[in-house]
């Protein structure tokens, strides 16, 4: 059985003193590959040690909707020259998040529609961080959205309409973490009225792990447990979420082995 972690952040300090024994946890788990997302310019450097010392670890560069201020356009001709140089499987992760505050919203739209573009001319994926902000984050889409446009929805956790919105653009998909096992979320049951050709597994590690291990740092092993939990939603095997999963990754992330 092999699964994809389509986003965790292995690289951050967290996990400096036991990354080996991390990595050694989730290969044992079935994670085949990691795909690692950035989150500003200080973090590309940390992403691109990582990869280059790890095999099965893939670098994504973006620029983080939290990370967009009025220098944002420095920023990315900084994350733009990390993108190429090292050919990156994603354009992420970037987005929209107004969880904090407003102030910025201007900002985060442009960057959005910016690294949508850098995407679409660079034939790869984007990875969207959505955050209170799914309204937002369409009107974007809506006006540079084509046939060349895919991605994936990091961290879905919206409603059945907004998930059928997000599949009508054509070449979306969602990535479901550990907050499909938090027993509250009512995640379950959206994800039930959709396809399941639609998902993805990721951890978003170190943050949001899944049940039984809430509150606790997350790390990519717990993969299999938001794995285990999609399969009880659609009441099939571990296996065959493990093997549409992994089929579902591989065709949106192509430049994957």
């Amino acid at each position: 059985m092999k699964l994809i972690d389509t986003h965790t952040h292995l690289f951050v300090e967290s996990f400096d003193e036991d990354r080996n024994e991390v990595m050694g946890r989730a290969r044992l788990a079935g994670v085949s590959q990691f795909l690692l997302p950035n989150i500003d310019v200080e973090t590309i450097a940390r992403v691109e040690e990582m990869c280059a010392v790890e095999q099965d670890c893939f670098p994504m560069m973006g620029l983080h909707p939290s990370s967009v201020g009025m220098g944002f356009h420095d920023d990315l001709v900084i994350v733009r020259d990390a993108l190429v140089r090292n050919d990156c499987v994603a354009v992420g992760e970037i987005g929209i998040d107004l969880y904090w505050a407003k102030t910025y919203l201007k900002q985060q739209k442009e960057a959005l529609k910016i690294q949508c573009e850098w995407a679409k001319d660079l034939s790869l994926p984007v990875v969207i961080h959505a955050r209170e902000s799914f309204d937002e984050i369409f009107e974007v889409i809506d006006e540079v959205n084509d046939e060349t446009l895919t991605g994936v929805f990091h961290c879905f956790t919206g409603t059945v309409e907004q998930g059928k919105r997000i599949l009508d653009y054509g070449g979306f998909k969602m990535g479901l973490g550990g907050v499909l096992t938090f027993k509250k979320s009512g995640l379950d049951a959206v994800v039930k009225e959709l396809p399941m050709d639609a998902f993805v597994l990721e951890t978003d590690s170190p943050y949001l792990a899944p049940t039984p291990f809430r509150g606790k740092r997350n790390e990519s092993s717990y993969v299999i447990n938001v794995a285990q939990k999609l399969a009880d939603v659609y009441e099939v095997k571990l296996e065959y979420i493990a093997e549409v999963t992994t089929r579902n990754a591989k065709s949106l992330f192509t430049k994957l082995p």
